[in-house]
């Protein structure tokens, strides 16, 4: 009887102590998380003071500032400095200074209500990996207020200016390659369409070019606009704006999606992790509380003809009177980065505009076109541009290959990165790109008849538009001035939170003091606690209500939306439009085949010891249905010391690899065989053999399919 009261008593005491040990230490942590919040609204009030610069923890330097150009606009471009020039040689961490006669990185983030810099915004970022390669990186930034007039015409002639002057800056170096992050996608697109001129490769990273792409029961966004009644909304919110958008809409409409994330979890992980986490969650605070605006003209063009129109996909985008926008006139290598984990640019709404627009590999093909995807299985929209992970994984790969994409037989490629040593055990990972067939983007996807909808909702938002432009609008803008239109910013739930917890707030004067206090009086709970267990275990009931909340929510959206536009009513009324984009001509009668074959036949046999490389090389490097990096050295190395091709220039070198690419792929067998045509000298098939082995053993393997092809071309050349 004894033990068992002793035991009992022990047992309370635990349950005492557990007790006084949490409430002191959720206490604190309720004192550290305000002051946390206290900071936050602080830092937001003076980053807007400051005038929102960008949040790049790179120096950088102005290079040209759209504002005085002759069409103003509120963007610049500036050249980031690399840290380890301006720190001298004795402290250099990576490769060594940037080259200027290695091929320019511009970065061009997304103006979505955010500001600029997340594509730069730590060490281990696109920016950082670009400028570790050696690259010289120029970023695209921006104002917070637009120039007056500014349309989006403007902003994609002003990016084309900003990427000539990088281009005048390194003449000796290839045509820049631009990485457009999210909005900035479509505006990388909307000028590697109309300017191919002025730009290299092209990276998409969680891009929508396909907005009506997605998932039933998994990306609700899309049906926002339809059940909204289209653009009219956003004309709304512009006049209450005195004529511009407010980027806090946008923003609150991101939110939304995830109110868990949102309401709860966000914030409960900066109280749980106090100690930790105060310095990481300020950083993406100061981006992601930069509220930047738009004018009426832009916020329009975007969501009128791309968003609910999706104009851009179908070739039918008017960008000004004199400037139609195509994909199909894509004449760059394209990357595209998506991620299953991402709700706001699912891979459908990246990727779909590829079928919608070339319909086959073959017509990628026959536009000479290369495209190159990665979906990535679970990080989230942040993460693709934000993520550490991502930066030394995904982007170190894309920015470490990407002369190596110019030179890819035109087609459909997957970007596969393995991790693992190599067989040389010299690097952990391992680039392969493999080729594709349209089959392997639709398997993304659950069916595209979905896409039918849309075109109802986009008549009927035009529809709404042209009824509240003539009646409802004049009456709002009437009622509008400067100041009205500033206090209904300011009053924005995204700010008022914000004021509410910064020093503007008398009643968060003392938390300061309370908090340093605090931090020198710490005592956090050590070890196991029951009650902290508990808490744990509330919190993640919250999230799951939230979540359950949110499923609810969006499955009620998705269900009212089919019923409103996937009836017969609306499909007979609102017919789906052909699509500019992805028409194909007509298919050539048999006089026309006869002369194609005849002309090919004679190609084949045309262009000497370079077509004749290049062919081989192509065929070798195809063989096993994945092409590595190691490869491409190999064939460089080998053009380089070659006699003949080492004079070839790099845009000479490209349009062999485009014809030759052809060649083989219009007949295989007859392209090998004409191979001695081209090289009539024993040496030069000598050489050509010798060159073909070293590209399949480049990755210290030669597989059977390449063995195999080397046997052919071996016996073909008589060898």
């Amino acid at each position: 009887m004894e033990t068992a009261i002793s035991s009992e008593s022990f047992g309370v005491t635990n349950w005492l102590n557990d007790w006084f040990t949490y409430a002191t230490d959720a206490t604190q942590r309720i004192v550290l998380f305000a002051d946390i919040m206290r900071k936050r609204g602080n830092l937001y009030l003076e980053h807007a003071h400051a005038g929102q610069p960008p949040v790049l923890v790179f120096d950088f330097e102005m290079v040209l500032d759209g504002r005085y150009l002759e069409r103003p606009v509120n963007y610049a471009i500036v050249k980031i400095i690399d840290p380890d020039e301006r720190a001298g040689d004795n402290k250099k961490n990576n490769s060594g200074k940037s080259d200027p006669e290695l091929r320019p990185i511009v970065v061009i983030d997304p103006r979505a209500g955010h500001g600029p810099g997340i594509g730069g915004s730590k060490l281990d970022s696109q920016i950082g990996v670009a400028l570790k390669a050696g690259h010289p990186v120029y970023f695209v930034t921006f104002y917070t207020d637009p120039e007056p007039g500014q349309t989006i015409a403007d902003v994609q002639r002003a990016e084309v200016k900003f990427l000539e002057e990088v281009r005048r800056r390194h003449p000796h170096a290839d045509l820049p390659a631009v990485i457009g992050n999210c909005q900035a996608g479509w505006a990388t697109a909307l000028i590697g369409a109309d300017r191919p001129d002025v730009t290299g490769p092209m990276v998409f990273n969680g891009s929508p070019l396909s907005y009506w792409g997605g998932v039933e029961g998994a990306n609700p966004m899309r049906y926002k606009g339809g059940l909204s009644g289209g653009v009219w909304l956003t004309s709304l919110w512009s006049d209450l704006g005195n004529g511009t958008f407010d980027g806090a809409n946008l923003v609150y409409g991101f939110e939304e999606l995830n109110p868990a994330h949102t309401m709860w979890t966000k914030q409960y992980h900066v109280y749980a992790n106090v100690d930790t986490e105060e310095e990481r969650y300020l950083n993406f605070e100061k981006w992601w509380g930069g509220f930047f605006k738009m004018n009426r003209e832009e916020i329009h063009f975007i969501v009128d003809s791309l968003f609910v129109g999706n104009e851009l996909e179908q070739g039918r985008l008017r960008l000004d009177e004199d400037t139609w926008v195509n994909l199909k006139d894509f004449k760059d290598p394209i990357v595209v980065f998506a991620s299953q984990g991402d709700n706001i640019t699912p891979p459908q709404q990246a990727l779909n505009w590829i079928y919608k627009v070339y319909k086959t590999v073959d017509e990628i093909k026959r536009n000479g076109q290369v495209i190159v995807y990665i979906v990535h299985p679970r990080i989230g929209h942040l993460g693709i541009f934000v993520g550490s992970k991502t930066a030394r994984k995904e982007h170190s790969s894309i920015i470490g290959t990407v002369d190596m994409i110019e030179y890819l037989a035109p087609g459909l490629y997957e970007m596969v990165i393995t991790d693992g040593k190599t067989a040389d055990q010299t690097t952990d990972r391992t680039v392969e790109f493999v080729p594709r067939q349209m089959e392997d983007i639709l398997a993304l996807d659950d069916g595209l008849e979905d896409d039918c909808a849309f075109t109802a909702v986009a008549a009927i938002s035009k529809f709404n538009d042209k009824v509240y432009m003539s009646f409802i609008s004049p009456v709002v803008r009437s009622m509008m001035l400067d100041t009205t239109a500033e206090v209904i910013r300011q009053l924005h739930p995204l700010r008022t939170q914000r004021y509410v917890f910064a020093d503007l707030n008398p009643m968060m004067w003392p938390v300061k003091y309370w908090a340093d206090w605090i931090k020198k009086n710490r005592l956090p709970v050590k070890g196991e606690n029951v009650f902290s267990e508990w808490e744990k275990k509330w919190s993640e009931a919250i999230a799951i209500s939230l979540d359950y909340f949110r499923d609810s929510r969006d499955l009620y959206l998705e269900s009212t939306f089919k019923l409103l536009y996937e009836n017969p009513w609306m499909k007979t009324l609102f017919p789906e439009q052909e699509r500019v984009a992805g028409t194909r001509p007509e298919e050539a009668d048999g006089i026309e085949k006869q002369i194609r074959n005849e002309l090919w036949q004679k190609t084949s046999e045309q262009g000497g010891v370079e077509a004749a490389v290049v062919r081989i090389i192509l065929a070798v490097s195809a063989a096993d249905a994945a092409i590595n990096p190691r490869e491409y050295m190999a064939a460089h190395d080998a053009i380089v010391s070659c006699d003949r091709l080492g004079k070839l220039s790099r845009t000479r070198i490209k349009h062999l690899v485009k014809q030759q690419a052809a060649i083989i792929d219009h007949d295989k067998q007859g392209a090998l065989k004409a191979l001695p045509k081209l090289l009539t000298r024993k040496a030069s098939r000598q050489k050509a053999f010798e060159i073909a082995y070293s590209v399949a053993q480049a990755d210290l393997k030669i597989d059977r399919q390449e063995q195999d092809m080397l046997d052919q071309i071996k016996a073909i050349l008589k060898l």
